[in-house]
């Protein structure tokens, strides 16, 4: 293995181990409460949730690794997808997805970024409305379940936009050959912690 890779590697699971090491505890599928509105809790909501914020990261990572086109087709489609999926499901207060559905969507996400898989636009672009739709509904129905106002919505499809925008942006950046292999070891992490979320799900 060439040092590039090893440094690679060594960088991305210590970003990754940082991130998982100062993650809150309580990361609920509820809605998260914060007294500022319901706009903000779904701001909040959103960060708080793993099952949500790993394959958004993923597919930020497999959009910036198939370029600038990539980055933005997944960057435009996601939100919206995300903001009409989650809509539906509120007004429809219809059954909930099953709990491993999400981390499906983190281990298949992330083991593309990390195969650094290359995607047509029209393929990301599919992926994103996939995804959006389907974490939309999941995140619509547990805002229901709860008689939390449809607003929140809004707020996660907003958030969703950000860290798909900062993630993208970040990877398309990248030049060095070892920087795009530390891009593909985080989506390597997120594909594994993928798996251990399933092994949980299963086991409750």
């Amino acid at each position: 293995m060439s040092g590039d890779s090893r440094r690679g590697r060594g960088t991305a699971s210590l970003m990754l181990a940082s991130v998982l090491g100062l993650w809150p505890p309580l990361a609920s599928a509820h809605l998260v409460t914060t007294g500022l509105g319901p706009l903000y809790d779904g701001i909040s909501h959103f960060f708080l949730s793993l099952d949500d914020v790993l394959p958004v990261v993923a597919l930020a990572v497999l959009g910036g690794l198939n370029g600038a086109e990539g980055g933005r087709r997944v960057l435009l489609v996601l939100p919206f997808a995300w903001l009409g999926g989650g809509l539906a499901g509120y007004w429809a207060a219809g059954p909930g997805l099953a709990e491993p559905v999400a981390a499906g969507s983190a281990i298949l996400l992330g083991a593309l970024a990390a195969a650094d898989l290359r995607v047509p636009p029209a393929g990301l672009a599919a992926l994103a409305l996939l995804l959006g739709v389907l974490h939309g509904w999941m995140n619509g129905t547990g805002i229901a379940a709860v008689n939390g106002e449809g607003l929140a919505v809004l707020g996660i499809a907003a958030s969703t936009f950000v860290a798909m925008a900062l993630v993208t942006g970040a990877v398309v950046a990248l030049r060095a050959p070892w920087m795009r292999v530390a891009a593909r070891v985080a989506g390597s992490w997120i594909a594994a912690v993928g798996l251990l979320l399933l092994g949980w799900y299963l086991r409750r």
